[in-house]
């Protein structure tokens, strides 16, 4: 059993354009490491407004629907290098609820300048099957399962 306090709590989020693809923004100050957005849920927050929250900060996007939830709580640890300088050390790494949402707006309402604090640099529409391999390599695992899970739900429902 993990130690939940040693993980900070977070959303993550699987957005859908109209296409079926995935949005996945290239981290700054990386090269070629692209991630979905994510954050921390503030302390008092709902679950939900951090999601909506963190979409907006990190994408400028304020058009979605979710489309529905991880049941689970799914957990990734910091490497070794990165743990004493994040967060002044006080975790192992992070846990986030994820969710799946549709974008519903204008590819025009994508701004990556949205909040005061950029994410990311850039961004693209990639497949399901890529975004996996996209992705900084301690967060693989974890984007596998998210990709698994929600492929599984949209086969379902799409």
């Amino acid at each position: 059993m993990r130690e939940d306090h040693l993980y900070r709590p977070g959303v993550g989020l699987m957005v859908l354009n109209k296409d079926g693809h995935i949005f996945m923004g290239e981290r700054m100050r990386s090269s070629g490491e692209f991630q979905m957005p994510q954050g921390g849920i503030d302390e008092g927050e709902e679950i939900e407004a951090a999601v909506f929250r963190e979409l907006y900060e990190e994408t400028g996007i304020k058009n979605a629907n979710i489309l529905t939830t991880l049941d689970d709580w799914l957990y990734y640890d910091f490497p070794d290098a990165w743990r004493k300088r994040l967060f002044q050390g006080r975790y192992k790494g992070q846990r986030q609820k994820w969710f799946l949402l549709e974008f519903v707006g204008e590819e025009s309402e994508i701004d990556l300048q949205a909040d005061d604090i950029q994410e990311f640099s850039t961004y693209k529409w990639a497949s399901i099957q890529d975004v996996p391999d996209m992705a900084i390599t301690f967060k693989r695992d974890m984007y596998y399962h998210v990709c698994k899970m929600f492929q599984s739900f949209l086969d379902d429902n799409l």
